[in-house]
């Protein structure tokens, strides 16, 4: 073999940081060794991997066709390690969640994961949409667990379950007393709702077809916390999960509106990148979220 995986590992290093120093310090490389690495590969194959922009180097034509491949054998590579070292035979699983999923459903499912595969290493990281979408087309995650509706054609994007979004207020505001929400209701309602690029701001636009220029978005907050602290101050009328809600609503600290004319349902999504190896770990937590499906179900369309 002409390489070596350790170059291997530059490789990728590089491909995702698209830095020098950056790809050092994640594999605790001097910069010079990792300059040296990835000039022997291509010096070697006599190939350019990768082109310099700037101060930034980015995968070139032949790096970006090669990079998928290269990562599924570093994914194979890593999983031997681990069955080598009788560590588990799922080894690292890095998973990607939106705030709602990550916050509200996906730790008690990492502490089954872990307690059916003992030694199993597994990480979580939480953001919106798009961000996870973009960890997963850069390799930086394994799966990711979104809210949000995703178009590339390099992601494979899967239904897992149900879940409901619903319109809240403080127990003080005029629409807690309201048995439904007209449509001018909700065009005279202050509005206190999630980002652009989040999945739960994607649903509420998409219920509120129609009707969407003439709302006042009074806030937009990164954080469904954010907003429900908001809407108990009473700053106005907030949209999110129920899963999100359900103490709150239990008891009567918040109070869910009904809008019948206006369609809250919306999907959980698994996203990963089509050409990434997958390896028993991925495979297991996949098979895991989906037997825990009619839980998620019930708790997010609970009344």
């Amino acid at each position: 073999m002409r390489f070596t995986l350790r170059q291997l590992e530059v490789f990728l290093a590089v491909a995702r940081s698209e830095s020098v120093s950056r790809a050092a310090g994640e594999l605790a490389m001097s910069q010079s060794a990792v300059s040296s690495s990835l000039a022997d590969l291509e010096q070697q194959f006599d190939v350019q991997l990768f082109d310099r922009v700037g101060k930034r180097l980015q995968l070139s034509g032949l790096g970006r066709s090669l990079r998928p491949r290269a990562e599924a054998l570093h994914e194979q590579a890593r999983e031997l390690e681990d069955a080598l070292a009788s560590r588990s035979d799922v080894g690292m699983l890095r998973v990607g969640a939106t705030l709602t999923i990550g916050n509200h459903v996906t730790v008690p499912l990492m502490a089954r994961y872990m307690r059916e595969h003992p030694g199993a290493r597994v990480t979580l990281e939480v953001g919106n949409t798009a961000e996870i979408a973009r960890k997963v087309l850069n390799f930086e995650i394994d799966v990711g667990l979104v809210e949000g509706e995703l178009q590339d054609p390099q992601l494979e994007v899967t239904r897992w379950c149900d879940d409901e979004l619903v319109v809240f207020c403080a127990p003080g505001h005029p629409f807690a007393t309201k048995r439904t929400l007209r449509d001018s209701d909700l065009r005279a309602a202050a509005w206190i709702v999630r980002e652009r690029g989040s999945g739960t701001r994607q649903a509420f636009e998409h219920a509120m077809h129609g009707i969407l220029h003439d709302l006042d978005i009074t806030l937009e907050l990164q954080h469904t916390e954010a907003i429900r602290s908001a809407v108990e101050a009473g700053l106005g009328v907030g949209c999110v999960s129920r899963i999100v809600l359900g103490d709150a609503l239990r008891h009567g600290n918040l109070i869910a509106c009904k809008a019948p004319q206006r369609d809250f349902r919306r999907q959980f999504y698994f996203v990963l990148h089509r050409q990434k190896y997958r390896s028993v770990g991925v495979q297991s937590w996949l098979d895991l979220c989906k037997s825990q499906i009619d839980q998620i179900t019930a708790l997010a369309l609970s009344p």
